[in-house]
């Protein structure tokens, strides 16, 4: 079976914890786009080279979770050279035998426009800020100040800005707890397959 499930949206909305959820009890594979680019940042050196020499390895670094990498990530990711250098991996990743959940910033109008479900999970600045302070702690203000940066970065580059899909599912979680996340993208998941669409 070729199925894949597209979930983009900002830093700390939600959509990693969901993904990993939905692919869990699914049986799909997951896979956390955005480590790629956490990945490339963390490597320093060259941008472009450390995308094209990344591998599997690379995304199990403990350190992809800092704040610090991704902010590396962001400016890495408006290098088209080094998203060129990611993308064949995320289509073979989303489009393999087995199905695939993949989370991201593009991969609904991107990587993966033919996606049997998409959603796009977002959330408040402050909600967002807060959840992510709580991670890495440091200055509350000044964590959401970076993600306000963040957001208008990742929606203004010129190579494959962070939009929702036209046919998206909009989930906000800035008042939804995440098992009701959980369960509301899981519904989503659940009537594409039982429509056969699958």
């Amino acid at each position: 079976m070729i199925f894949t499930v597209a979930i983009d949206g900002p830093a700390a909305a939600g959509k990693g914890t969901i993904s990993r959820a939905v692919a869990e009890r699914f049986g799909l594979r997951h896979l956390d786009t955005g480590l790629l680019y956490r990945a490339v940042g963390a490597k320093g050196g060259d941008p472009v080279q450390a995308a094209l020499a990344l591998t599997p390895d690379d995304l199990l670094r403990d350190d992809l979770r800092s704040l610090g990498a991704g902010e590396a990530a962001s400016r890495v990711a408006v290098i088209p050279e080094v998203r060129t250098a990611l993308v064949d991996f995320q289509k073979r990743f989303a489009r393999a035998e087995g199905g695939a959940v993949l989370d991201g910033r593009d991969i609904g109008t991107v990587i993966c426009p033919e996606a049997e479900v998409k959603l796009f999970v977002t959330a408040s600045a402050p909600v967002r800020a807060h959840r992510r302070w709580k991670e890495v702690g440091g200055d509350e203000a000044e964590v959401l100040a970076q993600v306000i940066e963040r957001d208008r970065r990742d929606a203004e580059r010129a190579t494959a800005p962070m939009v929702a899909a036209p046919d998206a599912l909009l989930l906000d979680t800035t008042e939804m707890s995440i098992s009701a996340a959980v369960e509301t993208a899981a519904r989503a998941i659940r009537e594409v397959i039982e429509q056969g669409r699958a």
